[in-house]
């Protein structure tokens, strides 16, 4: 049986999945020696247990996107074993194939689950990282990683896969603020006579996402390791949060938090104006979360000077900029 005969929707269990495809019953990654797949198996209502409160899926502005926690129930999670397979399964020609827990824990021949389909790690961001707690309640670092549907298939799912809400308003300080991922690396050229046609498909699929985009991303991130290491150089502590909105899904993380200037940045990756139109939104939002909005203030972090009218711009709006050149930050300290 090859990955193409499983059809989306059926309901199996993980030992039939380990008989046809290999690899393990336990695990939430597992990576079967045959080396064309890997499968992830999200539990929502287990998960909780261990902090895993951020699978499920949402719409996104490229998609429709699956969220899902890695592996490690003890202390930050670590890029390796079955999270990097996971990261590395584009570059590897592995497919993604996708299950969702069908039952509860207990049934009879094991939990059944749905397979949802096949998926890849979105190469623009294949994941983020957020806060919560390990099987001791003690707070850690989890990779949430971003899947999306392969090229031609049609995802199985059901109302209640969707990410769940937050059921409260909270506020979580971050002892440092979190990174863009590291892109997933470029994909290994196929050969007309590839015997996997579903490599053929990861191909296909992750060429057509803009390059451009990716490189976006890792400015960004560089930006704010290089403004976190000048904030560091100069004596000042910094950190980040993580919000949840009651009845949204997801979190809100600010780029920094310089706690001795009381300032609250949100950094982009390019100095253009939507770029920055995008940064004045974002920051008048985790304004309105942050503890001791009265006297915060707020700037947009660059890349690069942007032009006059967008300067002025965040003038008008009170905002904050701070931008690097070959000296340093412009801007910095803020008046």
């Amino acid at each position: 049986m090859t990955m193409l005969d499983l059809a989306p929707g059926t309901i199996t269990n993980r030992t039939e999945m380990k008989s046809r495809f290999g690899g393990g019953i336990q695990g939430g990654i597992q990576t079967p020696a045959n080396g064309e797949t890997v499968l992830a198996y999200s539990d929502p209502s287990q998960g909780v247990k261990y902090g895993y409160t951020f699978d499920g899926y949402v719409d996104d502005e490229h998609g429709l996107v699956f969220h899902y926690t890695g592996e490690g129930v003890y202390g930050d999670q670590k890029m390796t074993d079955g999270n990097k397979a996971l990261l590395d399964s584009v570059d590897d020609g592995r497919v993604v194939m996708l299950f969702v827990a069908a039952s509860k824990k207990g049934t009879p021949g094991g939990v059944k689950q749905r397979f949802v389909g096949q998926a890849f790690v979105d190469p623009v961001l294949p994941y983020v990282e957020r806060w919560a707690p390990d099987h001791n309640g003690d707070m850690r670092r989890v990779f949430v990683f971003r899947l999306r549907p392969m090229e031609g298939v049609t995802w199985v799912l059901k109302p209640n896969d969707a990410q769940p809400p937050a059921t409260v308003n909270q506020v979580v300080d971050l002892p440092s603020s979190p990174k863009p991922s590291t892109p997933a690396p470029k994909v290994k050229k196929t050969g007309a006579k590839d015997k996997a046609t579903e490599k053929h498909a990861t191909a296909t699929t992750v060429a057509r996402i803009a390059a451009g985009e990716r490189e976006v991303v890792r400015r960004e991130g560089t930006l704010v390791t290089a403004f976190e290491e000048h904030l560091t150089a100069a004596g000042h502590q910094f950190k980040s949060f993580q919000i949840t909105i009651e009845g949204e899904a997801g979190s809100l993380i600010p780029d920094l938090y310089d706690i001795t200037d009381n300032v609250l940045y949100e950094a982009k990756g390019n100095a253009t104006r939507s770029a920055v139109r995008m940064a004045i939104g974002q920051l008048l939002d985790y304004r309105r979360h942050v503890p001791g909005r009265e006297t915060l203030r707020v700037a947009v972090l660059l890349p690069s000077a942007p032009t006059p009218d967008v300067q002025q711009l965040l003038v008008e709006e009170g905002i904050g900029l701070v931008y690097q050149d070959e000296h340093g930050f412009v801007g910095w300290p803020l008046p």
